[in-house]
């Protein structure tokens, strides 16, 4: 496995499915017993249900801009890869930290990331339970 690759694979494929807001592209890219951790104190996403759940519902409502992937600093069979999304509501800038199995898929996936808020979308919409907002 030559996980500089794939990682190359993971980052490029998510910064177009992102965009298109592809969640079957997105999904394609992790084994069934993926554990997916969103933010640091939610409760992880476990399987490919509800991972396609969680991601169906955040795009739901987002209007995206742009999406960049960064080049992906790689260990072992880990890749740490930097992201930022500019959105109609707001930019998103973070880090997920993935962890690869044989066959090139995910099985373990932390991310760190924060929004701000784009302050006319905000006053504009009224939403307030985008997940930037909690």
């Amino acid at each position: 496995m030559n996980t500089r690759e794939i990682a190359l694979r993971f980052a490029r494929t998510w910064q177009t499915g992102w965009a298109t807001h592809d969640v079957g592209l997105l999904v394609s890219l992790y084994a069934p017993d993926i554990v997916h951790r969103s933010m640091p104190f939610r409760e992880p996403h476990r399987g490919l249900a509800a991972l396609r759940e969680y991601l169906t519902w955040s795009f739901s409502e987002e209007i995206v801009l742009n999406v960049k992937f960064g080049e992906p600093l790689v260990d072992g069979d880990t890749a740490a890869i930097e992201f930022s999304v500019r959105a109609e509501e707001g930019h998103l800038a973070g880090c997920v930290f993935v962890r690869f199995d044989e066959n090139g898929l995910a099985v373990e996936t932390r991310d760190y990331w924060h929004m701000t808020d784009n302050p006319e979308y905000v006053q504009k919409s009224g939403v307030t339970d985008h997940p930037g907002y909690a």
